[in-house]
This record gives C-alpha cells, sequence and structure tokens, in this order.
C-alpha cells in the first residue's frame, strides 16, 4: 500500500472511530470523500500550518459540515495544533471537535457550517474577496493576493436554495477561483436522493454559468487531480461531480444509515479489515503518514516564505498600499473620523438617508468598505458614490450588485468577512431579514463584522401593506445573541449606530431605518452609543418615564410636553438599541430607568415583545400586537395609536392609579 493510499485509509479509520466512540456523529461522508480531500490538501492546496492566517492561503470550507471528522482527521495529520486526544473527544463538552466545524474554536476552521448550502454561499464571498483585494493590490510582478477558494458540498447542500443563489451570483460574476467539490454519493437521510432531487446537477451549473467536470470513481485520486488542474484553466467557477459511495468500504457502503450513525463496534471492525489496516491500536497514526505530510509542510513553509520576500519588497515599493492593506485585515478604522463633520446633519431626512449620508463618509476614509443591496439600492441609500460596480470587466468596484438574493446575500458578506481585508455591508428592507435570518445567525455565531443596513423599519412603510411592514423581525433580531441591533430616532443616533458598527468587530450590527422623514432632534447626542439614554426631564420631579425609538422618540418628546404642561414630571428616554441598554452595567441603567419609577410607557411601531424588560410590571407597551394595512403612514400611524393623543391618554390612565 503506498504511503497516500494509507494516509486516507487513516482519516476513515479515526472518522469512523471518533463517531463510534461518540455514538454520534456522521461517518458516511468522511468514508466516501476521504480520497478528494487529502488529494486536494497534499497536493494541490497552498496552506501553511504553522501559520492558519496567512493571508494568501488557499481556502477550503467543508460545506457539508456534518462531516466534521473528515475535517478534523485532516486537521491532525496536517500539524494544525489538533492532537489525537482532541480526535477522541469528538462531540464531547469543551472539545476542540464539535459536532459541527466552528470557526474560531478550532484553529484551521474557515467557516462555521453545518446548515447545509451556507458553506458554498460563503466560499462565493471568499472568491469574491480575493478577485476584489487582487485587483486593488496586486501590481506588475507582485500578485500578493492570489489564491483559489475550494468547497466540498454533498448532495444537501446543493438542494438548498441559498446554494442555487449563490451559484448564480458566482456564475454571473465569473469567480474563476472558486472550485467546488461535489461528494455525488446519490444519498440523504430518507434514502435515494431520486425521492426529491432528480435534476442533472452539472446542467444546472452550466446554465448559471460555471464550467463542470466529472470524476467517475472518486477513489481516483489521479483523475480528481486531472480534474482540479483543468479546473484551474477556467475563466469561470467550477463544479467538479466526484461520484463516491457514502460510507466506501464499511459494511453501510451505498446505504442511507450510513449517513448519520455510529458503524457499530462490527462495523468499524469490519471497516478495518476492508481496509487491511492491521493496527491493534485504536486512534493509530502511521508514523509514515506523519513523516510523509510534515516533509510536505516544509515546502508549504517555503511557500509562505517566498511570499513573505515578495511582499516585503513590494511594501518598499508600494508602502501606502501595503500598509492599507495591512490596515484593512486587521480592521483597522481611525477614530478621527468620528469628528464633529461625521455628526452633522445640514437638514431633516428619513433615517435611511441620513444612513447614506454616513455610509458615504465612510467609504471616504474607510477604502475597505465593500456591500450593497438586494436589488434595493435607491431604497436602501446604500450605494458608495466614490466607488464603482464590481462586475467581471471592473473587480475595483467597492458596490455589489447582489440581485434578488437576500439569503445568499448576507451569506456571501460572511464570507467576505471571513476572508479577511474588507469590511462587508449589505441592504434590503427590514421585513426581508426574514429570508436570511440563518445567515446572520451565523454572523453572529462567528463573530463577523457584517453591517445591515435594514430600511423601510416599521408600519411606517405605508402603502405597499402588511406583506412589506415589519413587525416581529425587530424582535427576532434583538433576541439573537451578539446582534445588535439600532433604530435611529435621527441623524445625531444615526451616526452614533455607524461609530459603534465600525468599532464593533466581534459581532454584525443591525440598522433598522425608516422610509418617511424624520426630524433632527435637539436633544440627541452620542450618548446613543449607550443603546438609551435620557433626552430630557420635564418638571421638578419625575413621575412617568416615556421611551421609544426611531420615527417614535419625536411623537414622545410632544407628549412629554402636553403631560408637563398638565402638571406631571415625564422622564424621556430614546432607546435606539433596547439590546445593547440592556447589556450596559445595572449601575448606568438604574440611572436612566430608576427602580423607584414604576410608571414607565414605550412606544415603538413594531412588536411589543420584549419591552417589558425595561417597562416592568407597572407599565404599558404600546406597539402592534396585529399585523398592518395598506395605507398612508400617517393613517396608520393614527389607526395603530402612535399619536400624542394615545400616549397622553395612556399616561394619564397610570398616572390616575396610585
Amino acid at each position: 500500500m503506498d504511503n497516500k493510499q494509507l494516509a486516507i485509509n487513516t482519516i476513515k479509520v479515526l472518522s469512523a472511530e471518533a463517531v463510534q466512540k461518540a455514538n454520534s456523529g456522521h461517518p458516511g461522508l468522511p468514508l466516501g470523500a476521504a480520497p478528494m480531500a487529502f488529494t486536494l490538501w497534499n497536493d494541490v492546496l497552498k496552506h501553511n500550518p504553522n501559520n492558519p492566517n496567512w493571508i494568501n492561503r488557499d481556502r477550503f470550507i467543508l460545506s457539508a459540515g456534518h462531516g466534521s471528522m473528515l475535517l478534523y482527521s485532516l486537521l491532525h495529520l496536517f500539524g494544525y495544533g489538533l492532537s489525537i486526544e482532541d480526535i477522541k473527544q469528538f462531540r464531547q463538552l469543551d472539545s476542540k471537535t464539535p459536532g459541527h466545524p466552528e470557526f474560531g474554536h478550532t484553529i484551521g476552521v474557515e467557516a462555521t457550517t453545518g446548515p447545509l448550502g451556507q458553506g458554498i454561499s460563503m466560499a462565493v464571498g471568499m472568491a469574491m474577496a480575493e478577485a476584489h483585494l487582487a485587483a486593488v493590490y496586486n501590481k506588475e510582478g507582485f500578485d500578493i493576493i492570489d489564491h483559489y477558494t475550494y468547497a466540498l458540498v454533498g448532495d444537501g447542500c446543493l438542494m438548498e436554495g441559498i446554494s442555487n443563489e449563490a451559484s448564480s451570483f458566482a456564475g454571473t460574476n465569473e469567480l474563476s477561483k472558486l472550485i467546488v467539490l461535489y461528494d455525488s454519493n446519490n444519498i440523504t437521510i430518507e434514502g435515494d436522493t431520486n425521492i426529491a432531487f432528480k435534476e442533472s446537477v452539472r446542467d444546472r451549473y452550466e446554465a448559471l454559468g460555471w464550467d463542470t467536470f466529472l470524476v467517475e470513481d472518486g477513489k481516483d485520486t489521479e483523475a480528481i487531480l486531472r480534474a482540479i488542474d483543468e479546473a484551474k484553466k477556467t475563466s469561470k467557477p467550477s463544479l467538479i461531480e466526484v461520484k463516491t459511495k457514502i460510507g466506501a468500504d464499511s459494511p453501510r457502503e451505498g446505504m442511507a444509515k450510513a449517513h448519520g450513525e455510529a458503524l457499530g463496534e462490527d462495523g468499524v471492525k469490519a471497516l478495518k479489515e476492508k481496509l487491511n489496516w492491521n493496527y491493534e491500536e485504536e486512534f493509530h497514526v502511521p508514523s509514515e503518514v506523519l513523516e510523509n505530510i510534515r516533509e510536505g509542510n516544509k515546502k508549504r513553509q517555503a511557500q509562505e516564505d517566498e511570499w513573505n520576500v515578495l511582499f516585503e519588497k513590494y511594501e518598499r515599493e508600494y508602502p501606502n498600499e501595503a500598509s492599507q492593506l495591512k490596515c484593512a485585515f486587521n480592521k483597522e478604522i481611525s477614530e478621527t473620523i468620528f469628528d464633529e463633520d461625521f455628526y452633522k446633519f445640514d437638514k431633516d431626512d428619513a433615517s435611511r438617508g441620513y444612513s447614506g449620508t454616513v455610509l458615504n463618509r465612510i467609504s471616504e476614509k474607510v477604502p475597505y468598505l465593500f456591500g450593497g443591496s438586494a436589488d434595493l439600492s435607491p431604497s436602501n441609500k446604500s450605494v458608495m458614490k466614490n466607488s464603482e460596480f464590481f462586475k467581471p470587466e471592473n473587480r475595483q468596484g467597492s458596490n455589489i450588485n447582489f440581485g434578488v438574493r437576500e439569503m445568499a446575500m448576507a451569506a456571501i458578506a460572511n464570507g467576505i468577512s471571513l476572508h479577511g481585508g474588507l469590511l462587508p455591508y449589505v441592504a434590503t428592507f427590514l421585513v426581508f431579514s426574514d429570508y436570511f435570518k440563518p445567515s446572520i445567525r451565523l454572523s453572529a455565531l462567528m463573530n463577523q463584522q457584517v453591517l445591515y443596513i435594514l430600511t423601510h423599519d416599521s408600519i411606517g412603510v405605508g402603502e405597499d401593506g402588511p406583506t412589506h411592514q415589519p413587525i416581529e423581525q425587530i424582535a427576532m433580531l434583538r433576541a439573537t445573541p451578539n446582534i445588535t441591533t439600532f433604530r435611529p430616532a435621527d441623524g445625531i443616533e444615526t451616526a452614533a449606530a455607524y461609530e459603534y458598527a465600525l468599532s464593533n468587530k466581534t459581532g454584525p450590527t443591525v440598522f433598522a431605518l425608516s422610509r418617511q422623514k424624520l426630524q433632527n432632534l435637539e436633544e440627541t447626542s452620542k450618548d446613543a452609543l449607550y443603546g438609551g439614554y435620557v433626552l430630557k426631564d420635564l418638571g421638578d420631579r419625575i413621575d412617568i418615564i416615556l421611551m421609544a425609538s426611531g420615527s417614535e422618540v419625536e411623537i414622545i418628546c410632544e407628549a412629554a410636553e402636553r403631560l408637563n404642561k398638565l402638571g406631571h414630571g415625564v422622564r424621556v428616554i430614546s432607546m435606539p438599541s433596547l439590546d445593547l441598554f440592556l447589556r450596559q452595567p445595572k449601575s448606568y441603567r438604574d440611572k436612566v430607568l430608576p427602580n423607584e419609577i414604576r410608571k414607565r410607557i414605550s412606544v415603538e411601531a413594531l412588536s411589543t415583545f420584549g419591552w417589558d424588560r425595561v417597562v416592568g410590571l407597572d407599565g404599558v407597551t404600546i406597539g402592534m400586537e396585529s399585523f398592518g394595512a395598506s395605507a398612508p403612514a400617517e393613517k396608520l400611524f393614527d389607526k395603530f395609536g402612535f399619536t400624542i393623543e394615545n400616549i397622553v391618554e395612556k399616561s394619564l390612565e397610570i398616572l390616575k392609579d396610585e
């Protein structure tokens, strides 16, 4: 048996043993895909285990994340710091080998995968980032950014609609350095794929603008190498269909049962016999396999060493570009951009308009801003005026036409962020955050700095009606860990939201922005960075607290004036980010919302869900308990009670209840 086949068998045995020990996991994919994965990592992939964060490495995404033991076996063999003890702790509490690969948790994992279709979609973003950065920074004789993105996908990934959205985008944009290996075994959990998935995948991908290749035998490593070599020559993204058998070489070969169940002790034993595995010790890695890979790692280190020499020369000849590239990968932003002009607005506007103004101020000083809208940029105000659009003929463009692809748009942005060197933003209507919930959840889970510009933020959308009026979406976003959501009341609060987003490097920030015009209020300030703050106190005592976000802040200010004229002391609070306010120290929260003042009213033209945490048992929430209606915004605000009169009436009711 040659060393390469021994290494492939080692991956198979380690994967089967780890799943068996955990009595949980997915052995089928690692057994079938081990030949293509090892061939890619050993013979093709440009990577350096001594520096997993080398910016010019090839990226590899295991989109079919349930086959995580395949990736963990590779990381162990190639020296990424994953020990054999870590392999033995597969799927156990606090281990480095969780059930699905998690970015930031295990060194060498490029993206958190598991929700099918997300991995290939993030790979599209990585390939896009590579193409853009190469166009911006490479000079003649200096290919500083020059690498490929590979994804390994299964039938499930290619059934999910998000993968088709992202693949259509990749084909349209001719992302030629994206190569997808398709583990084609015709099996899913419920059985043969023919029960639900009959189309020719290669024909579909050719229609999407890809070049496709076929490897008839997934164990033929030479054929796999030839296919990858051919894929590198094309001017389009490439799909390589590799015909495999799920659970290959085990008693469950070709069976649906191989997908997500341990093989059993007898099954592992039979696998070893089929592979002529003559080692008695469990979790054994033959020394000759490690020696061969370590020898290869010397060449991999040499690749980076050569690149480092090139980059040093690049720094001497192009110091500004080199410095800018380093800043971009380190996410460095000068605090000087948040000056007086950053917070200055000459006229009243919708908060989507304020957002467009601030976004363009940032783009002039942060050259690595990169983003766009799901075909709504005129409404979202999300175009950077100092840049052109990214397309096959112009990779330097920083604006992106995502098309009507909200789910893929957010996943692509995650890939751009994970690649590094760019700060991505995406834009659509708030109501359509439903479409990218799985992707923004991964933004939060992976601690990625992605900016979500979501306009038309309430029933104030108006005539478009209930289908376009968000109700529960902002509550969903606020409830998701590690997402910070801002719904600003005017220009200053919008600017503060952006300042927060640029400093928040460990999670996504959402901007919920109005369609309708908002008055710039005298009392708003950078204190919006606390999430909630006191706008003003009327009277020499506090009888009641009124709080709101976004367009309703102006309404509660006027209601407070009326209540004060009636002899009541009123505190007015702007709450642009309820979730951020709740993360402030208790001492600050108690200062803004004194415990002894229990008469409180919140106002927001969205779901009331979540406001009870600041209103309390004695307070009142004014919000939406139903879907909206089709009418001009002012009519809707009147119908659903977002008026000065209704707020005053509710306030007087609870003030009466002494």
